[in-house]
C-alpha cells in the first residue's frame, strides 16, 4: 500500500509503498476513505510523542470501510463504513468497565502506538469496543474530523465543563479542535469568545457562532463582566493554558484540551488564582466511541457543522507539506485520495 511515512524526527515525510497490514485477533483492517491532518501527528513527527518507533506512519482521525476482519469479532464485516476514536480501548481494563475507555489503561492509537491512517489501509484493535458506523449521508471527509477534533472538543465542552446556556466560554486557539468547541458551544446556548493571533481563523470563528473574536485575552473580563465561567486551552501551549486559568471568573472551570509535551515547556500554572477563586482545573482526551450517538445526533439535526470545519481536501502526495505547517491555515484540513 501507498503510505505517508517518516524515517527520523522532524525528518522527510515521503510517499512510500509498505507492505498492507493484517488484522489482528479482535481488530480490523480499513480501507481509508479520508483522514485528518492533525496537530497529534505533527507532535509525533517532532518526536514529541514517547510511543513512535521509526520509521512511522501518521494520522489518527479516519472514516473508511471494513477490508478485512480479524478473529473473534463479532459487529463488523466487510463492506461497513465506520470511523473510530483515536484512542482505541481495550475493553477490558478497569476504566473501561466505568465506560471510560478515553482513559483506557491499555489503549492504542493509529499513528502513534503503531501505524496510522495516512495509507491506504490502517489496523484497529478491539473493533467491537471501538468503531462506529457511519449514516448514509455524512461523507468520509466530514467523518474523519469527527475522531479526534471534532469528538475531542464536544466531550471538553459538553462533559467535562458541563457548559450551561448562558455561559461565557473563551476557546483560546482557533485551529481544528478550537473551531470544534466553538461550534459545540454555541450549540449548547453558550455565549462564546474566540481567541487566535490569526484574522482567517478569526473570522472563521465567527462565522462558527462566536459572539466576540480576539487576537488575545485581555479584553475577556470587561466583555464578559468578571471572566469567563469556561475556558479551554485548544492550543497546548505554555501561554494558552495560563491565559485559559488567569481570563476565569471566581468558581470558573478550565480544561486543557491542546497536548502540551514537555519539549515545548511546562505552563505556571496560578495556583494561587485557583485557590483564592476556587477554579477547577480539568484536563479532557478524547471521547469513548459509545458516546458518538449524542453526537451523530446532533449532527443529524443540523445542529453542529463539523462539514463547515474541513477547509481543504488533500491528496496522499500533499499531506506531507500540508504535516509540516499544519496550524498555520484555518479549518481542517482532510486528505481524501491516495
Amino acid at each position: 500500500m501507498r503510505a505517508l511515512v517518516f524515517d527520523t524526527f522532524g525528518g522527510p515525510l515521503t510517499v512510500q509503498d509498505v507492505p498492507t497490514p493484517d488484522p489482528a485477533p479482535g481488530g480490523v483492517v480499513l480501507r481509508v476513505g479520508a483522514t485528518g491532518v492533525c496537530r497529534s501527528d505533527w507532535h509525533a513527527w517532532q518526536g514529541h510523542d514517547p510511543d513512535v518507533v521509526l520509521p512511522h506512519v501518521p494520522g489518527h482521525e479516519l472514516a473508511g470501510t471494513v477490508a478485512a476482519v480479524g478473529a473473534g469479532v463479532r459487529r463488523w464485516r466487510a463492506g461497513d463504513r465506520v470511523t473510530v476514536p483515536f484512542v482505541n480501548a481495550c475493553g477490558r481494563c478497569a476504566q473501561c468497565a466505568a465506560g471510560q475507555h478515553q482513559v483506557c489503561t491499555r489503549q492504542t492509537q493509529p499513528g502513534s502506538t503503531h501505524w496510522g491512517s495516512m495509507a491506504e489501509y490502517v489496523a484497529l484493535d478491539a473493533a467491537d469496543v471501538n468503531l462506529v458506523a457511519l449514516p448514509d449521508g455524512l461523507t468520509d471527509a466530514t467523518a474523519a474530523a469527527l475522531g479526534c477534533r471534532v469528538a475531542t472538543a464536544f466531550r471538553a465542552v459538553v462533559h467535562v465543563a458541563r457548559v450551561r446556556p448562558g455561559e461565557w466560554v473563551a476557546v483560546h486557539g482557533c485551529g481544528g479542535v478550537g473551531l470544534s468547541a466553538v461550534q459545540v458551544a454555541v450549540a449548547a446556548g453558550a455565549r462564546v469568545l474566540a481567541v487566535d493571533v490569526s484574522p482567517a481563523a478569526r473570522h472563521l470563528a465567527a462565522d462558527l457562532g462566536a459572539e466576540h473574536v480576539l487576537d488575545g485575552p485581555a479584553a475577556i473580563a470587561e466583555l464578559t463582566g468578571g471572566g469567563a465561567h469556561v475556558s479551554l486551552d485548544a492550543v497546548g501551549a505554555v501561554a494558552t493554558c495560563e491565559d485559559s486559568v488567569r481570563c476565569l471568573r471566581p468558581r470558573g472551570r478550565h480544561v486543557q484540551v491542546g497536548l502540551l509535551p514537555p519539549a515545548q515547556g511546562r505552563p505556571a500554572v496560578p495556583m494561587d488564582l485557583v485557590v483564592a477563586r476556587e477554579l477547577q482545573v480539568l484536563g479532557s482526551h478524547g471521547m469513548a466511541a459509545h458516546a458518538y450517538p449524542e453526537l451523530l445526533g446532533l449532527v443529524a439535526a443540523g445542529r453542529l457543522r463539523p462539514q463547515a470545519l474541513v477547509t481543504r481536501e488533500l491528496a496522499l502526495d500533499e499531506a506531507g507539506a500540508a504535516l509540516a505547517v499544519v496550524g498555520r491555515a484555518p479549518g481542517i484540513a482532510v486528505v481524501t485520495r491516495f
